[in-house]
C-alpha cells in the first residue's frame, strides 16, 4: 500500500485530478494545457520546473531558503485571489462595528472570486510598489471581469469588502480625495471667483472643464484598473433592484424603516453645564480620544451610538444631547448625483433605485445625471448629450439596458463616511469579499500589550 501512495503514477494522479477540479471552477479549459507540465513534473522529468534549484541532491542553505520564499509567496498569492485575505481598518467610517486598526479576515469565496484584471504584479501590494512609491502592476495582460462560483450572494446589510469605484484617475499628491470630488470643488472655486468678481456667470460645464484642465496640468495623474483601486469595508444596505431613501437620517430600503445597528453612530451635540465631562466617561464608553472634539468650552461634537447617547444624557453635568441632522431640501453639493435639481444631503437621500442586472430605465436630461457614470465608466458604453439628446454609442437614446447589477454602500458612523452618498453605485464588479472576523485589533492610543483589544480577538463581523 505504501509504495502505491509513493508512486510518480499516484502522485500525479492525485495533482491532476485537483488540478482538473480547479479548471473546472475557473471555466478555461485552455489551461488544461497544464496537465503535460504537471505530467513532466511527476512522471517524465524531462524539464527541471524549479530551475534555481537542483531536482536531485542536496542544496546549499541559500537555495534552500529561496526554495522556502518562492513556494510561500506563490502560495499566499493564490491564497489572497481564490479563499482570503487580510484587510485592515484605516479609517473610523463603520465604527462602532469596526474599528481603526481591526485587521479582518476577507474571505473571497463569500461571493465567489473574482479573477485579476491585471494578472501581472508584484505580490502583496494594492497599487503601488513599495520605496519606489510607482505602480505595481503591469497593463500588459488586462483579463476582462470574471467571478467564479461562490458560497452565496450579497444580502443587505451584509459587510462588505470591495474597490472604490470612482478611484479609477487618481490625483497622486491627494489621493485621499477623490479625482471627481476634486473637479467638482475646484470647478465650485472657479465659480466662486466670479461671483465675487462679479464676473458674468457662465455654465456648470464651462467650470468643470476649467477645473480639468488645471489639475491635469498641475498634477501627477494615474489610471488604475478595477482590481488595483483602494479597498473599502462599508455595510450593503441596497442590493440590486431596491430603492433607497434617507429622510431626517433614517434609512428605509423600499418604503420599510432599517432598524439601526446597535454599534451604529450619529453625530450629536452634547452641552454641559459649563463644566467638561470626566475622560474616564469617555474612555468606559469606547470613546476614543480623537472623536471628542470642543464646540465650547461647555459643548461636545461627538459620534455616538444610540445607547452612548442615552447614557450621556444622564450625567449630572449633562444638558443637552441632540442629533446634527442636514435639513430636508438643503443641496449638498459634495453628495450624489452632484446636481441641484436633486436638493439631497447626507441626512435627507432619494429615492433612489439601484439598476440590477438586465433592468431597463427610460433616460432623460433629467435624470442622466443619476447613470451617466454606469452607462459610459462602469459599463464602457460612449455616452454623449448634444442639444438635449442623448447618445450611446452614436445612437439616439430614451432608454438604457444595464449589463451589471449596482448596490449601496454606507457607514455605520453615518456622519463619518465617504460612502455611496458622496460617489454613487457600487458596481458588481468591485466586490472583493466579506469580512469574517477579526483577527488582530490595536488601539494606536494606547502602549504595551495594552495595544491589543484582546475582546475583539476573532470576534465575528456583523
Amino acid at each position: 500500500m505504501n509504495e502505491i501512495f509513493s508512486s510518480k503514477y499516484f502522485r500525479f494522479g492525485v495533482a491532476a485530478f485537483i488540478y482538473i477540479l480547479v479548471v473546472i471552477w475557473i471555466g478555461n479549459f485552455w489551461l488544461l494545457i497544464g496537465l503535460g507540465i504537471i505530467f513532466d513534473m511527476y512522471v517524465t522529468e524531462k524539464v527541471n520546473w524549479t530551475f534555481w534549484k537542483k531536482r536531485h541532491g542536496r542544496n546549499n542553505a541559500f537555495i534552500e531558503w529561496l526554495d522556502a520564499l518562492i513556494f510561500a509567496v506563490i502560495a499566499v498569492t493564490l491564497i489572497n485571489i481564490f479563499l482570503f485575505q487580510n484587510y485592515r481598518i484605516p479609517t473610523p467610517s463603520m465604527e462602532k462595528s469596526l474599528l481603526v486598526r481591526d485587521h479582518l479576515f476577507v474571505s473571497k469565496l463569500a461571493y465567489g472570486p473574482r479573477m485579476p484584471n491585471t494578472p501581472i504584479a508584484f505580490p502583496f501590494t494594492q497599487h503601488t510598489m513599495p520605496i519606489t512609491n510607482s505602480k505595481s502592476w503591469s497593463d500588459l495582460v488586462i483579463w476582462p471581469y470574471k467571478r467564479l462560483a461562490g458560497g452565496g450572494i450579497v444580502k443587505n446589510n451584509d459587510p462588505i469588502v470591495f474597490n472604490f469605484p470612482a478611484g479609477d484617475t487618481v490625483v497622486l499628491d491627494e489621493q485621499a480625495t477623490s479625482y471627481y470630488e476634486i473637479v467638482r470643488r475646484t470647478a465650485r472655486d472657479f465659480k466662486s471667483r466670479d461671483v465675487y468678481t462679479g464676473s458674468t456667470i457662465k455654465p456648470e460645464e464651462f467650470y468643470l472643464q476649467m477645473a480639468r484642465r488645471e489639475i491635469w496640468g498641475q498634477n501627477e495623474m494615474i489610471y488604475r484598473p478595477v482590481d488595483r483601486r483602494d479597498n473599502y469595508v462599508k455595510r450593503c444596505v441596497g442590493i440590486p433592484g431596491d430603492t433607497v431613501t434617507i429622510i431626517k437620517g433614517i434609512l428605509y430600503v423600499n418604503g420599510k424603516e432599517v432598524p439601526d445597528n446597535t454599534t451604529q453612530q450619529t453625530t450629536y451635540v452634547v452641552g454641559t453645564n459649563g463644566t467638561t465631562i470626566n475622560p474616564k466617561a469617555f474612555e468606559r464608553l469606547s470613546i476614543s480620544r480623537a472623536d471628542q472634539s470642543m464646540l465650547s468650552g461647555s459643548a461636545y461634537l461627538l459620534p455616538l451610538t444610540k445607547a452612548n447617547a442615552e447614557t450621556i444624557s444622564k450625567f449630572t453635568n449633562v444638558s443637552e444631547v441632540s442629533a446634527v441632522l442636514a435639513r430636508e431640501g438643503e443641496w449638498a453639493p459634495h453628495i450624489f448625483p452632484h446636481n441641484p435639481a436633486y436638493k439631497w444631503n447626507e441626512d435627507n437621500y432619494g429615492p433612489l433605485w439601484l439598476p440590477s442586472t438586465g433592468s431597463t430605465v427610460q433616460l432623460d436630461t433629467a435624470n442622466i445625471c443619476i447613470y451617466e457614470r454606469i452607462i459610459d465608466v462602469y459599463e464602457d458604453n460612449d455616452l454623449k448629450i448634444e442639444n438635449g439628446t442623448i447618445y450611446i454609442n452614436g445612437t439616439p437614446a430614451t432608454s438604457y439596458t444595464f449589463k451589471m447589477g449596482y448596490y449601496w454602500m454606507m457607514g455605520d458612523n453615518r456622519h463619518n463616511s465617504a460612502d455611496s452618498r458622496y460617489w454613487g453605485f457600487v458596481p458588481e464588479d468591485h466586490i472583493v469579499g466579506k469580512p469574517k472576523f477579526i483577527w488582530l485589533s490595536l488601539d494606536k492610543e494606547a502602549t504595551g500589550l495594552k495595544k491589543i483589544r484582546w475582546n475583539r480577538m476573532f470576534m465575528r463581523v456583523r
